[in-house]
């Protein structure tokens, strides 16, 4: 009889069980778009993943999953073609508050908060509460870029890809320095500012997604942008005590703390026969039960279970000595010491926090307690090594000053601007017995004289209500290359020949985020005696990159008088003059880390309209007070609006890297671009520089 169709029914085939058969995975490159949890299950276009989800192309061909607890993991490398990236690192937090989970259960540092509030580290500048959870798709490696069409900002094209070559040689991906350190979290931050512009140039309704920080730091590690890849016990090379930090994404990119939302890192030693796990860091933001009083012990609680649950409906389970738990427990057994991250809410933004580096610990016991809600959760005791820098007391301290708790030792005054800034700025001798500074008026602005030259009236926008990014009827915009200067929560984006912002033509209310400059002091800063150079001035807020400071204020003087000060004798300490010669930097993006159809057309060198000399010897704000260093964290950005229908240029100050509280605020002064090293006659004398920058050159002015 034929079989039917071609097959022999009455064959007995020799069939094995499923559970004697050894299990055959696909590679990387062949995986199947069904869901799972990454390096194979199904990921969002647009992005690519980045370690440990990247691994190397050996070790997809022989489908073994690289050692991520080996003490030196061989170096990532991004295979060729699309790849998966893992769904937690873009998955919009749900309105309910909730977060997804960062890592899978076999994963290392999984410390989760069952309140959803261990990682609302939202940037500040958006809600994304509103988010949706269908997501507008882009190419792999091409980013939207803006497209100017019959006055539509919203339409985009995507962008060819534009090459980037990393300065990150291999040896420096694995161990960093400070500079290093200091240029990945600058460009990481240049990305991220980028982002959001483009983010906020969207419609309101948009169902994109928000998470600035992530998508930057996914290119960042995709790009080979980082450093410190090699896991380690103990203090990461050019990460010191007292940095800060306003993304958990910076902190996976310089190596301090790998997981980008779980608050416990770990691995298991190479060579190690009971293959448990040992705690490299943790990060303390007020997501569990911690004890955080004091600022040399510390009370963690473990991760896992569901302790503390706003709904009721979901049932209290115990935590489990497993993951980060046993990892905690066995660096107890060894006494090793585990890097600790203390986060606090950042006042200076909205719905954000700001994370400290406070240093190394030890464990010094463990014990198991009921939780509030009825669950056991477990209970560690870090007690801070001695003889390391202030940290994290540094913000416990100021606290207690802002809310009167203490008083400011040295105070000489509570407000030396005498209500002139809506913030106090306090004067503080804690060095000698100086009363204060040389009298001067305070003017939070710039005194023009009625003679000085003034570039050509400018008329202003026609915004009724603010400024909106993507708006190119705003003629504002339109000044500013078509893009809007600053982010949401008044961020400056890049670096500009010139910044443009509305003046007092424009009817655009004063609170429009395009008068970031206008609005005088923003943050709560100090006028403080140094040890050597006189006054200076620092903050007691952290400070983000591209916060406005303040503007340089003052009386503008023509160069005539300026040279007849000099001629008379007279001295001036407080001269900023915009011809001299500065040192330049690079602070902006980098196009090609965006893949931008074109690269980046501000240029970062200054195109003043007008030499501008001013003088804030007898009349300006707290300005005056910044001293000069060769290694600068401040630098200065002319800034033109309209007064009286004319343009009237200015200098603002920005930040160009996290500032943390306390450290004085400093800028490069240039130097003459008349006479040489050896004029000390004049306006133009040459001054010793005091700055103690590994890179000083000995003088300025």
């Amino acid at each position: 009889m034929e079989p039917l169709n071609g097959i022999d029914k009455s064959r007995v085939l020799d069939v094995k069980p499923l559970r004697t058969l050894t299990p055959v995975f696909p590679t990387g490159a062949q995986a199947p778009n069904f869901g799972c949890m990454p390096p194979f299950g199904h990921t969002p276009n647009g992005f690519s993943p980045f370690f440990p989800f990247s691994a190397p192309p050996q070790a997809e061909a022989t489908q073994h999953s690289p050692d991520l607890n080996h003490v030196n993991p061989p170096a990532m490398q991004t295979p060729a073609g699309p790849m998966p990236a893992p769904l937690r690192s873009y998955r919009a937090p749900n309105p309910s508050g909730g977060l997804p989970h960062d890592f899978p259960e076999e994963s290392n540092g999984d410390r989760k908060s069952s309140i959803g509030d261990e990682d609302e580290y939202f940037d500040g500048h958006k809600d994304v509460a509103g988010s949706s959870s269908s997501r507008k798709k882009t190419t792999r490696g091409s980013y939207r870029k803006k497209v100017r069409r019959n006055g539509d900002a919203d339409a985009v094209v995507l962008g060819s890809s534009v090459n980037f070559v990393s300065v990150i040689s291999p040896a420096q991906l694995e161990d960093g320095n400070r500079d290093l350190v200091n240029y990945v979290l600058m460009n990481f931050d240049a990305i991220r500012r980028r982002i959001c512009q483009i983010e906020d140039t969207k419609e309101k309704n948009t169902d994109s997604i928000k998470r600035a920080d992530l998508k930057a730091g996914n290119i960042a590690m995709t790009k080979k942008v980082r450093t410190n890849m090699r896991r380690r016990i103990g203090p990461v090379p050019g990460v010191e005590i007292g940095d800060i930090f306003f993304f958990r994404m910076e902190m996976c990119v310089v190596g301090l703390h790998a997981p980008s939302m779980a608050g416990i890192d770990y691995m298991t030693l190479r060579g190690d026969l009971e293959k448990d796990p040992i705690a490299l860091s943790i990060v303390s933001s007020g997501g569990y039960e911690d004890d955080t009083d004091s600022s040399d012990v510390l009370i963690y609680s473990g991760q896992g279970g569901i302790t503390n649950s706003k709904d009721k409906q979901v049932a209290v389970t115990d935590q489990k000595l497993e993951r980060g738990n046993l990892a905690l427990e066995r660096s107890l057994q060894r006494g090793n010491e585990v890097r600790v991250i203390r986060g606090l809410k950042d006042d200076t933004t909205p719905n954000s926090k700001v994370y400290i580096y406070d240093g190394l610990y030890k464990i010094q016991e463990s014990w198991t307690e009921r939780g509030k809600s009825g669950g056991n959760m477990f209970k560690y005791k870090l007690v801070r090594v001695s003889g390391q820098p202030d940290a994290f007391s540094v913000l416990q301290t100021i606290r207690k000053w802002k809310d009167g708790f203490l008083s400011r030792a040295g105070l000489v005054l509570p407000d030396l601007t005498s209500g002139s800034e809506r913030i106090p700025v306090s004067l503080v001798n804690e060095v000698d017995n100086e009363k204060g500074p040389a009298y001067f008026t305070y003017f939070n602005s710039l005194k023009y004289s009625k003679s000085f030259t003034l570039t050509q009236p400018s008329l202003g926008c026609k915004c009724r209500n603010a400024c909106l990014p993507g708006d190119m009827n705003c003629s504002c915009i339109q000044k500013n290359e078509g893009e809007f200067p600053y982010t949401g929560n008044g961020i400056l984006v890049s670096r500009k020949q010139l910044v443009y912002e509305c003046g007092a033509s424009c009817p655009c209310p004063p609170n429009c985020k395009n008068r970031v400059s206008q609005s005088g002091v923003k943050v709560r800063l100090e006028v403080f005696r140094t040890k050597d150079r006189g006054w200076g001035l620092r903050s007691w807020d952290p400070i983000r990159a591209g916060t406005f400071i303040c503007e340089y204020a003052g009386e503008v003087i023509d160069e005539v008088k300026f040279k007849n000060k000099g001629d008379e004798g007279e001295i001036d300490e407080y001269i900023f003059d915009t011809r001299r010669n500065f040192d330049s930097f690079k602070w902006n993006y980098e196009p090609g880390l965006l893949d931008e159809e074109s690269p980046n057309d501000s240029v970062e060198a200054y195109s003043i309209p007008y030499p501008l000399i001013i003088s804030a010897k007898n009349a300006g704000n707290v300005s005056r007070f910044i001293n000069h260093s060769c290694s600068p964290n401040v630098f200065w950005q002319p800034v033109l609006y309209e007064q009286n229908n004319q343009s009237f240029l200015h200098i603002g100050f920005f930040a160009i890297r996290h500032i943390p509280p306390l450290t004085e605020l400093t800028y490069d002064y240039g130097v003459s671009m008349f006479g040489g090293v050896g004029n000390n006659n004049g306006p133009h004398r040459k001054k010793k520089c005091l700055c103690g920058s590994s890179k000083c050159r000995g003088y300025f002015g």
